[in-house]
């Protein structure tokens, strides 16, 4: 599998639930934080429903 390193790019304050709990599942902790993981569907799908905060790069 490809894997792919997550950045949380904006705050999750102020956001719905489910996305604070998408971006906490993924790893993310705080803005600027990285974690690399592989693309999984299952993670893809998150990576999608919280693409508006994060930044995606080929690890």
């Amino acid at each position: 599998m490809a894997k792919v390193k997550i950045t949380q790019a904006r705050s999750i304050i102020s956001r719905p639930k489910d996305q604070k709990a998408t971006v906490q599942a993924l790893g993310l902790r705080k803005i600027n934080h990285s974690v690399v993981v592989e693309a999984t569907p299952q993670i893809i799908g998150m990576i999608r429903k919280v693409s508006h905060l994060v930044r995606i790069e080929e690890a």
